[in-house]
């Protein structure tokens, strides 16, 4: 005679995945937070003097390997020079409908001058709009990208530009990971390292997070790290729930100090 509980079997994964958290978000009335290292949208960024800091170089457009970036430069006018150097770029283009956002140019500008923000949404109702100009990547006078009509920018996405560049150390090297090796950005000042493989690390200042500690609910259980496992990660998860500056109030043994 046949089992008829095995008619239940068939919604045993249906059944097990009904207490874990949701993973989908309600796109496009919210969106996930992005990682300081995504890849967007291109800027070009000031000095804080509100000088440019493209010299009109070419290299970003000679490393380009869809040749999507079109850079001109020109000598810099005497008497009111738009670049520290002795050129800066007169024309700049950047065809999106070429881009695969591969950030070979961020790596290859010796000024930083190119970088990139986290804000990809963006669609065009003609060919023309995908050719974006100097006057649209540049940023504006408080440092900020410029947000056209198309674009779906949200909170924290024209934050922390060039995140990939920021994480990146001469020749590889994980002594230099963490340490500052650029100029200031106009209404940004010195940006604050990216967080890296070593443990040279500011989450704090970056915004950014261990993936393990974010999605942690969603491992393997023998992936899940030490600290998030059994009553030392029930601890820890309520800590977490407690608001910023409760925790420091209460008695050391209810904060399971000794």
């Amino acid at each position: 005679m046949a089992n008829p509980f095995k008619f239940f079997n068939g919604f045993n994964l249906t059944l097990r995945h009904i207490a874990r958290p949701t993973v989908t978000t309600s796109y496009p009335q919210a969106k996930r937070a992005k990682q300081p290292r995504q890849h967007g949208r291109h800027v070009l960024n000031r000095y804080e003097d509100g000088m440019e800091k493209c010299i009109g170089c070419e290299l970003c457009a000679g490393v380009c390997p869809v040749n999507c970036i079109y850079v001109r430069g020109l000598d810099n006018p005497p008497d009111h020079p738009v670049s520290p150097g002795e050129r800066y770029g007169y024309v700049y283009e950047i065809n999106y409908l070429r881009c695969i956002h591969c950030d070979l140019c961020v790596e290859a500008c010796p000024t930083q001058a190119i970088t990139e923000s986290k804000m990809f949404e963006f669609s065009f109702t003609n060919r023309a709009d995908a050719i974006y100009t100097k006057a649209e990547l540049l940023v504006d006078d408080q440092g900020n990208p410029q947000r056209l009509p198309w674009e779906d920018w949200r909170s924290g996405e024209a934050a922390m530009t060039g995140g990939w560049m920021r994480a990146t150390s001469p020749a590889g090297d994980a002594s230099f990971e963490g340490v500052v090796q650029w100029t200031a950005d106009l209404g940004e000042g010195v940006r604050a390292p990216e967080a890296g493989q070593s443990e040279n690390r500011d989450d704090v200042a970056t915004g950014s997070k261990q993936i393990r500690e974010v999605f942690y609910r969603h491992l393997q259980p023998e992936d899940v790290p030490l600290d998030r496992r059994g009553l030392q990660g029930l601890v820890r998860q309520a800590k977490e729930k407690i608001p910023e500056g409760m925790l420091e109030r209460l008695p050391r043994r209810h904060r399971g100090e000794k």
